[in-house]
């Protein structure tokens, strides 16, 4: 086999290979043997007949179209390696000549993996803003904490900011009812702006039973943008009742015995939460920095492929209707021109930051190790709420475990940077990334880390959620 490589641009080739028929010898056996499989002939066990009479039978053409719809997936990887290329995408493969006993000619496009040149990485500077813990991020906790211990009461006057109400609601757009605007026994914290403007100005000051209208603009569904005359009444209000932050709240609230002791703990998470946002912003910095200094050519048909893919996933909920699409965004306060501009510069960054790490990998020789994989598969699992095995099974049938491969090595790449990097924060005061990153030579930890401490901090905001719910449903039994 004879191959020759075609530079189209520095992210894009063009393979041209010839494959003599002699050396096409195991991909025509294959071909006649997947033929005696399927044709029966008289007199012939199945995979027995002879091929002179299977080719009498299918024609020569059936036979030869086997032949390269198995040749070419070898021969193109073999042209790879040969030439040392590293594909990335789909190759685009024409077969240009095909001569029955004779030779096969085809070329392949497709996009490279570009050259880049690295700049010194051990004169690379980070910075980004200091670590400050101040009371008011620790009231903040408690408050929170204290909240989620508090119980509802039902009381008889008129509702106010911060108690909570079950309303029923009606709208009218030129006088005819909007049955989608039609709700009863809605649970609402009023002052919290988390449904329709105006309705928290009309609830204040109403008792229970009573009712106000209001006029507001409607943002989704058949009448949005459009106003409507809101119909708003109130069927129970309830005030929350806290418990007092002492002693004994402390111990009901947590493992502590005293409020200090509560305090000091709550200190140590509020400054673990941001030791790790300010990983994140240390990750992020080292590579926004690298790409400012770094020229990193683009491979437009991947660039293509992930806008397309983008735009796939966020229609494709929508049956993949432009209106309600349009219609969705503009519920976001943004635009098909905003999304398809933000989609593309998305999709660049994220793929010059790919190409950016692979090169520096190669470089610096990152090895991924069967416990980074582990640990990875491990933090996933958690995160999808499935045991690690079943995840393995679900990227190995998606073809996804060489992509999870790739952006942990990314990951460690990141981190290896970051130790040969200068790390301050804007006070001039040099930080410590191992806690994030690893020690030197051992940077596994970096991006699952982070990660882990992300999920942690999700996990602990669903956890306020859940027993604010629980102490209101609480609250509800206690004033039936």
């Amino acid at each position: 086999m004879k191959s020759t490589v075609e530079k189209l641009s520095p992210t894009r080739v063009r393979i041209n290979v010839e494959v003599p028929f002699t050396e096409l010898e195991p991909e025509i056996d294959n071909a006649f043997k997947q033929l005696a499989k399927q044709v029966r002939l008289p007199g012939f066990r199945p995979g027995k007949a002879p091929r002179k009479l299977l080719e009498a039978r299918v024609g020569r053409g059936a036979v030869l179209e086997q032949v390269v719809n198995d040749a070419l997936p070898t021969r193109y990887s073999e042209a790879i390696t040969s030439e040392s290329l590293q594909p990335i995408g789909q190759p685009e493969i024409e077969v240009t000549k095909l001569e029955d006993n004779e030779e096969l000619v085809f070329t392949a496009e497709v996009d490279i993996r570009p050259e880049i040149d690295l700049p010194d990485l051990s004169t690379l500077k980070v910075t980004v803003d200091p670590i400050s813990v101040e009371d008011s991020d620790v009231e903040a906790e408690l408050d929170s904490l204290q909240k989620r211990f508090g119980t509802l009461t039902g009381v008889e006057r008129a509702a106010e900011n911060g108690d909570f109400v079950s309303i029923d609601l009606s709208a009218t757009v030129d006088g005819e009812d909007v049955p989608e605007a039609k709700t009863e026994g809605l649970s609402h914290e009023v002052g919290s702006g988390q449904l329709i403007d105006g309705l928290d100005e009309a609830i204040v000051g109403l008792k229970e039973g009573e009712s106000a209208t209001f006029t507001t603009t409607l943002v989704a569904g058949e009448h949005a943008d459009r106003e409507a005359e809101v119909t708003v009444t109130v069927k129970s209000v309830k005030t929350r009742e806290l418990p007092e932050l002492d002693d004994e709240f402390a111990q009901l609230a947590s493992e502590f015995d005293t409020i200090d002791e509560l305090k000091a703990d709550l200190r140590e998470k509020v400054a673990r939460v941001k030791r790790v946002q300010q990983a994140e912003a240390i990750r992020d910095k080292t590579i926004e920095e690298l790409l400012t200094q770094v020229e990193v050519p683009l491979p437009e048909a991947v660039v293509q492929a992930q806008v397309d893919d983008t735009l796939h996933n966020a229609i494709h909920g929508l049956d993949h209707d432009e209106d309600k699409f349009a219609e969705s965004l503009a519920e976001q306060g943004s635009s098909r021109e905003e999304f398809d501009t933000d989609n593309r510069t998305n999709a660049e960054k994220a793929i010059k930051t790919q190409l950016l790490m692979d090169a520096i990998a190669d470089k610096l020789d990152i090895q991924v190790g069967q416990n980074d994989i582990t640990e990875r598969l491990v933090l996933m699992s958690r995160q999808y709420g499935i045991e690690p095995q079943q995840l393995i099974q679900m990227l190995q049938q998606n073809n996804q475990l060489p992509a999870m491969f790739a952006d942990v090595r990314r990951g460690l790449t990141v981190a290896a940077v970051v130790h040969g990097a200068t790390v301050t924060d804007t006070d001039g005061t040099e930080i410590d990334t191992t806690e994030f990153f690893g020690p030197t030579g051992d940077a596994a930890v970096a991006d699952d880390e982070i990660e882990a401490g992300d999920e942690a901090t999700a996990e602990t905001a669903t956890e306020n959620a859940d027993n604010t719910d629980a102490a209101e449903t609480s609250g509800d039994d206690d004033t039936k």
